[in-house]
């Protein structure tokens, strides 16, 4: 099978391990440079031309979209869907996730449980946006933020006015969840392939920190997930439209609760933490859905409908 592997840099991590478990499994791998692609869009012969070279050989791609080259990395992947190339994860599913609010949305549609989260616009709101999630202490998340950065705690009511009030003023738009005192800094990543975890591992933030991220500087460790936690984390991954993603969840009174779905998870510090062969399990489910002819074997995992009819860093590690 010949496989891309959409990537910025062929030295990550990631990509890196991605490529050596194509080559383990006998498969041919070329790494590719999405934003080196352009494409022709015509109804009955799509290409994607690569430089000078045009990209038609391929059986499946593995898309390591970065989040701040989601539209057109989406776009490259959705060309090579119109082009009958089987995409680990669809330009739906990238584009849907990378959608914080939105995310959130169909997550909590679909019944997952989620962090009391409240979302608005207006100055004159900003108290009812605080009394909404149960008041102070609360998160403050900017919408477009990854790996912990645009992540406020406020401890006070009076904070949370001042950076809510900030946020506004500069028109960035954010989120307002409860803060989940019993998680007591640490967070959960489970890696879904298919229908199920692979993998899973908890991050603990540092002393005097409450983001757990390892970017941040926070402690992997390997963890058992719970039943529900399991059937959380892949159900979260479905209703995103994903085959494979990182689900982030915190362990509460109430259950799990789904933080944020990664379309392009890190497997830096999932294998590391759990000691599991992540980049080959993600193979293998590609060895699953494509024939050794390049046929398309099973349909993609589909993301949930919204309401609406259209559609619109590549490491989400830590």
């Amino acid at each position: 099978m010949k496989i891309a592997i959409l990537s910025r840099k062929a030295s990550l991590y990631s990509t890196r391990r991605l490529r050596e478990a194509c080559i383990e499994r006998g498969h041919e791998v070329e790494v590719i440079d999405y934003l080196r692609c352009y494409m022709n869009i015509a109804s009955k012969q799509p290409t994607i031309t690569y430089g000078t070279r045009s990209l038609h050989e391929f059986d499946a791609i593995i898309p390591r979209v970065g989040a701040s080259h989601t539209f057109y990395g989406s776009a490259v992947v959705r060309q090579f869907d119109m082009m009958k190339v089987f995409a680990l994860n669809s330009a739906r599913g990238i584009a849907q996730s990378r959608d914080k609010l939105r995310a959130l949305q169909l997550l909590g549609r679909a019944g997952v449980g989620l962090p009391v989260t409240a979302f608005g616009h207006s100055f004159k709101d900003v108290d009812g946006i605080i009394n909404s999630v149960g008041g102070a202490p609360l998160v403050i998340k900017v919408l477009e933020g990854t790996q912990g950065i645009g992540v406020v705690l406020a401890e006070t009511k009076k904070a949370a006015q001042s950076v809510i009030e900030a946020f506004m003023g500069l028109d960035v738009n954010f989120l307002v969840q409860e803060f989940i005192r019993e998680a007591g800094g640490a967070d959960i990543r489970a890696f879904v392939v298919g229908d199920e975890v692979v993998a899973a591992m908890q991050r603990q933030a540092p002393e005097g920190e409450f983001r757990s991220n390892v970017h941040r500087g926070g402690v992997a460790s390997a963890i058992e997930l719970s039943d529900e936690e399991r059937e959380t984390a892949v159900l979260s991954a479905k209703i995103m439209g994903l085959n494979v993603a990182g689900v982030d969840m915190m362990r509460s009174e109430r259950g799990p609760l789904v933080l944020e779905v990664n379309s392009s998870p890190g497997l830096e510090g999932i294998e590391r933490s759990s000691g599991v062969d992540v980049a080959r399990k993600v193979v293998e489910f590609i060895e699953q859905q494509v024939d050794p002819l390049g046929l398309k074997l099973a349909a993609p995992a589909q993301a949930a409908e919204d309401d609406e009819a259209s559609e619109e860093p590549e490491e989400s590690a830590s």
